[in-house]
């Protein structure tokens, strides 16, 4: 379970598209791009293989409820 989701819009122009956004997940901060098509572009290191599908989908989720609601 990620933890501390934080975003904010990539750009000051908030009509144009793009995300960044932060969490923890098991102790290590992480921090990517979340793109309008829905890519998640990583800006640290990327999550272990076996956890990056969750985490994507989580993400997914989360800037879904949070962006576009």
């Amino acid at each position: 379970m990620l933890s501390h989701f934080q975003w904010k819009p990539l750009f000051e122009n908030k009509q144009l598209p793009g995300w960044r956004f932060s969490f923890f997940f098991k102790g290590t901060a992480y921090f990517g791009i979340y793109h309008k098509d829905g890519h998640i572009e990583w800006t640290s290191q990327v999550p272990p293989t076996e956890s990056e599908q969750q985490l994507n989908t989580q993400i997914h989720e989360l800037m879904l409820f949070h962006v576009y609601e």
